[in-house]
């Protein structure tokens, strides 16, 4: 059975609301969440066990628990529903930052895209976007006067990004006006990280060819490390965030001169 546009919204909304809901109570039974969103005890086992596949929750006897590991590799189909609203704020506060003919470099991420898309529906041009990720170059396709420049190498499917030597070789001779890195930990001490070696790689050199590093990132990646180093914050010029940031890192952030700005 086809599922209509509409409702295929409608049922990805229910499963990014049960992960909300799990990640304030870390557990529901499926008779509370049918009770919840108002739909049968069937139709809720369906959106758990699709979820429990992805990785994004654990299934339990009658219901389901929060992952307690980092779901910094869960497929982006479904890192892109955590915490969405705080995401689109920040997109929306970062997207206000770009001016026309600056040239900036957009990271993969599920925050990057949002900006994104707000600098799509504010119709920012010209603009030229520099990018490693497929979501965000789809994004602004259709932006009058915005040039696009794709740095190619290995795909990484979980995060619809492209990294490795290749994309290194093509943003070596490049510069920018500003970056806009998402990333999945944030440290005060440690700096910025991500799982993976060679995103890390290519996010570093972004670094460098930029004149204005602005990371993009909700509260809940703040004081998490994760596997690999991109850069230590004295690196970061902005940091984007929105209202759950936790109040002592972000005096740590402004003590070592960083602009913070709270969506």
């Amino acid at each position: 059975m086809t599922v209509s546009p509409p409702d295929r919204l409608l049922l990805e909304e229910r499963r990014r609301r049960i992960l909300d809901l799990l990640e304030r109570q870390e557990r529901a039974t499926v008779s509370e969440l049918a009770r919840h969103f108002g739909v049968s005890g069937v139709t809720i086992r369906g959106d758990l066990e699709a979820l429990s596949r992805a990785g994004a929750l654990v299934r339990s006897h009658g219901g389901a628990l929060r992952r307690l590991d980092s779901p910094d590799e869960l497929p982006i189909s479904i890192k892109r529903t955590l915490h969405h609203a705080q995401k689109v704020k920040i997109g929306q506060r970062a997207a206000e930052l770009v001016r026309p003919d600056e040239i900036v470099i957009m990271d993969s991420g599920t925050t990057t895209v949002e900006v994104a898309r707000r600098v799509r529906l504010l119709g920012v041009s010209p603009l030229t976007v520099i990018t490693n990720a497929l979501n965000v170059a789809a994004e602004l396709a259709s932006l009058p006067q915005c040039r696009i420049i794709m740095l190619g190498g290995i795909l990484r499917p979980t995060s619809l990004s492209l990294v490795g030597p290749q994309a290194e070789q093509t943003l070596k001779d490049l510069n920018a006006d500003r970056l806009f890195l998402g990333v999945d930990g944030l440290d005060p001490v440690v700096g910025l990280t991500t799982p993976d070696v060679l995103e890390a790689q290519l996010n570093a050199m972004m670094i460098r060819v930029s004149r204005e590093v602005v990371v993009v990132a909700d509260s809940s990646k703040f004081n998490q490390r994760s596997l690999s180093l991109i850069s230590k914050i004295d690196s970061v010029h902005k940091v984007v965030t929105d209202a759950g940031a936790d109040a002592d890192t972000l005096d740590a952030l402004r003590a070592q001169g960083i602009d913070v700005i709270v969506a």
